[in-house]
């Protein structure tokens, strides 16, 4: 991989070599979203903790491998977002920061929108791909965690348990599944590689995992240890 090189070269020469910055484009997973709660009625808050998002535990891995390296990393996670709207915003929140590495993750907001959603998700995948390799940076696609299989007992407040709800039908109906397969050929045509977290993340299922013990909302926000499963697979991918 390129960024790798390039941090490796920086590593090397301090002075000389340009350092390496890395965007990661995605939700609210990126972003480094957890718990949710309701603070009052009708008042839906969210945990934001960026310190243990995947992508500040990816750059806390690359600093072990190159102490004396300077590494940029911009998290451009928005809570919400889905693919269509961080096309929209490709430019503002990745390219103009001249990255050598773009992460992008989108599908658990896509996939509410079922299957009429699907088209519009590929290609708005492609052409983030297509604009993210004209501008000379690398670029990767990764897979999402899986979400809840069904709603937590504990989860009493309307809005959440009708999130819950809703994450439970998109995975017992194969909807997200569907939205993984269409992102995974989409890079594959475009000559991006796939860092697929989901399929590890299934594997755990059928393992036996309970999803209540790595999702910190126990609907589609994985803990902050199974973020350290995202910044190790974008590791191993380069």
């Amino acid at each position: 991989m390129k960024f790798m090189e390039k941090l490796s070269r920086k590593s090397a020469d301090l002075l000389g070599a340009e350092s390496a910055t890395a965007v990661f484009l995605g939700d609210s997973v990126t972003q480094g979203c957890f718990e949710v709660y309701m603070k009052r009625e009708n008042a839906l808050e969210t945990v934001f903790d960026w310190e243990s998002s995947y992508s500040n535990k990816l750059k806390k891995l690359l600093y072990q491998i190159f102490p004396n390296a300077q590494c940029n990393i911009i998290d451009s996670g928005i809570s919400g977002d889905n693919a269509v709207s961080g096309c929209a915003r490709l430019e503002r929140d990745v390219l103009r920061f001249y990255p050598d590495l773009v992460v992008v993750c989108f599908a658990l907001n896509d996939s509410t929108r079922g299957e009429e959603g699907l088209e519009d998700y590929r290609r708005a995948l492609e052409e983030i791909f297509s604009r993210v390799l004209a501008s000379g940076a690398e670029c990767i696609f990764m897979t999402p965690n899986a979400m809840c299989l069904q709603k937590n007992y504990e989860i009493k407040d309307a809005p959440i348990a009708g999130a819950a709800e809703l994450c439970s039908r998109i995975m017992k109906e194969g909807v997200l599944d569907r939205y993984v397969e269409t992102a995974k050929k989409t890079a594959e045509r475009a000559g991006v590689p796939v860092c697929d977290c989901y399929a590890l993340w299934k594997k755990m299922y059928a393992y036996g995992a309970d999803p209540d013990d790595l999702l910190s909302n126990k609907i589609n926000h994985p803990t902050r240890e199974l973020h350290g499963l995202f910044a190790l697979r974008t590791l191993l991918n380069g």
